[in-house]
C-alpha cells in the first residue's frame, strides 16, 4: 500500500511558489534519494500529489515541506491508497 498527500491550492501567484520551490525542491530531493517517494507533482487544475512508500514517509514530509509550513498549499490529506490491485 502506498500513501498520498493531496494538497489543496492557496491561490499563490507563480511567482510566491517560484519563491519557495528551490526549500521544498531540497526536501523532495531527500526523499527521492531515499526511495520514499513515487511520484510528486502539481495538478494541472490547481492543488498537488505525491505518492509515498510508507505512511510514515508521507507524514514526514508533509511536516517538513516548505510549501505546506509557508502557506502555499491551503490544506491537506494523507490518504491510503491500495494500488496493490495493479501489481
Amino acid at each position: 500500500m502506498k500513501y498520498v498527500v493531496i494538497g489543496t491550492s492557496s491561490g499563490a501567484s507563480m511567482d510566491e511558489i517560484m519563491a519557495v520551490y528551490p526549500r521544498h525542491k531540497v526536501i523532495v530531493d531527500v526523499f527521492i534519494e531515499r526511495g520514499d517517494v513515487v511520484g510528486i507533482g502539481p495538478f494541472l487544475d490547481g492543488g498537488n500529489m505525491a505518492v509515498f512508500r510508507s505512511q510514515e514517509a508521507a507524514e514526514r514530509f508533509a511536516a517538513q515541506d516548505p510549501f505546506i509550513l509557508e502557506g502555499l498549499v491551503a490544506s491537506y490529506a494523507i490518504r491510503p491508497w491500495g494500488d496493490e490491485l495493479l501489481t
